[in-house]
């Protein structure tokens, strides 16, 4: 770790118990919009000391989900459990200058503790009996063998810190438990370990979720009691479901992997979580991650938490998708195609460009490509029947498509200035709008009611296909 001291720097410190969720992402990315825009650095440290429940996978799967994201940090990610040494051995200084204390309390004495506490109707707190063993008494109990914890004696007086959210925060000494920073087997506790590698890693600003906010008090007197500079610290709101809980895998897809195999992208992805908690109500939501940094600001991060809408999330992503290059487009779209079997690898490139930018402003997710881009390569075998009993209700309607087919049949070209002149020549003939042979030759054509320019759908297609769909729908109207 570097001991330099630097400009500010930021850590986003992810346990790998899981996968990465949307929460953690949005923290990470409040990190990395702080750091960019004040020129600091941007730290990743994997928290993997739960030995039990973390796993290489899903440390790789973290970092993978970063990766996609361009969310990767500016330095290797440290890893916690390479650093217990440096945890153990702020515990002893802690122990040798009689900030801690060893407890020999067993587990049944303090669960009586806390029945006792719960049928007296009070909170519970650590009864504070190991706190002034004398050193006899301490060396008494080693010598017998008995397993300890070691706790941190907690000081008088009030901690004070100026939350970037929550602003100015005061908590009562008193409030606060003589926490344990070892466990009994010699193992760090977490609020010992992050400020251990916080200060070491030389972070200027913690800035976290708001569930984090009660741990900050605790770790402030950790900082001052080993001699290390606090840092400053920000709590994000949590993100909840539009049922006002906590937002969790029963409210649907939850982690950055379940977004991305939905067809997001991470600038749509990203853009929809930022706003989160911090561009609620925004009149221009849309944001690229360059504008996201320029824009970022502290003071409009809201204290209440963030209701996450998922089809807001997907407009927003639409709207990435219409606003990108068709070619940016074409390597995520080329893949879903392949495996739906429609293209095989002669495909040419440059046709998959024209039908990507033919499609994609009317797309919300990457997946859709496949939903709406069909009809580009298989004839419809539905179709849409609200459209159908919307638009193809007039008696006439068979005779209107037969004639539209026929008259097609005459062209020498498909391109879509020729195709959509003759129908408006059909149109006029008949005395009749043109609306009335549009709608039935996008239904027959697309299958829907709505489609992007159907000319040019129809040129894509060729004559052929264009005739052969219209037949198709005329024996199914029958």
């Amino acid at each position: 770790m570097n001991q330099h001291a630097q400009k500010i720097r930021v850590r986003f410190a992810p346990s790998p118990t899981g996968h990465l969720h949307i929460g953690g992402v949005r923290t990470a990315l409040f990190n990395y919009l702080y750091a960019r825009q004040m020129g600091g650095t941007y730290c990743l440290r994997i928290e993997d000391t739960d030995k039990e429940r973390s796993t290489n996978a899903n440390m790789q799967e973290i970092l993978s989900a970063l990766e996609w994201l361009g969310l990767s940090p500016d330095e290797t990610p440290v890893i916690q459990s390479e650093h217990s040494q440096e945890h153990l051995e702020a515990a002893d200084q802690l122990l040798r200058e009689g900030k801690a204390y060893r407890c020999f309390c067993t587990k049944e004495g303090l669960e009586a503790d806390k029945i006792k506490a719960e049928s007296e109707k009070r909170a519970y707190r650590y009864s504070g009996r190991c706190r002034e063993l004398s050193e006899n008494e301490i060396q008494a109990k080693l010598d017998t063998g008995l397993p300890y914890t070691v706790r941190f004696r907690i000081p008088e007086g009030i901690t004070r810190f100026k939350d970037m959210v929550y602003k100015d925060i005061a908590v009562n000494n008193e409030e606060i438990d003589d926490f344990i920073i070892l466990r009994s087997d010699g193992s760090p506790i977490y609020q010992l370990s992050v400020v251990v590698d916080d200060a070491n890693m030389n972070i200027t600003h913690v800035i976290r979720g708001e569930d984090h906010l009660s741990n900050t008090p605790k770790q402030i007197l950790l900082y001052l009691a080993l001699g290390k500079k606090v840092p400053k610290f920000g709590h994000l709101p949590l993100i909840l479901a539009q049922d006002g809980k906590r937002l969790s895998k029963r409210h649907g897809a939850s982690s950055v992997d379940e977004f991305k195999e939905m067809g997001f992208l991470p600038e749509g992805l990203l853009n929809g979580l930022a706003l989160l908690g911090w561009g609620d109500n925004m009149p221009k939501p849309i944001f690229s991650l360059d504008e996201l940094i320029k824009r970022f600001d502290f003071a409009r991060v809201n204290k209440k938490g963030a209701i996450f809408d998922p089809d807001k999330l997907a407009w927003i992503n639409g709207q990435h998708l219409s606003r990108s290059e068709a070619k940016d487009m074409w390597p995520f779209v080329k893949p879903l195609w392949q495996n739906a079997g429609w293209i095989d690898p002669g495909f040419s490139d440059e046709d998959g460009i024209r039908y990507t930018d033919l499609l994609k402003s009317r797309i919300r997710l990457l997946n859709e490509f496949v939903l709406y881009g069909k009809y580009l390569f298989k004839d419809p075998l539905t179709f849409d029947m609200k459209a159908i009993d919307k638009h193809l209700q007039s008696p006439d309607i068979k005779k209107y498509i037969s004639i539209l087919s026929t008259s097609f049949q005459s062209l020498k070209s498909s391109s879509a200035e020729e195709m959509e002149a003759k129908l408006r020549e059909v149109a006029d003939m008949h005395e009749i709008k043109a609306s009335m042979l549009i709608h039935p030759l996008r239904i027959a054509v697309t299958g829907f009611g709505v489609s992007p320019d159907i000319f040019k759908i129809c040129e894509i297609l060729g004559l052929e296909t264009v005739i052969r769909r219209l037949n198709l729908l005329k024996i199914f109207l029958v």
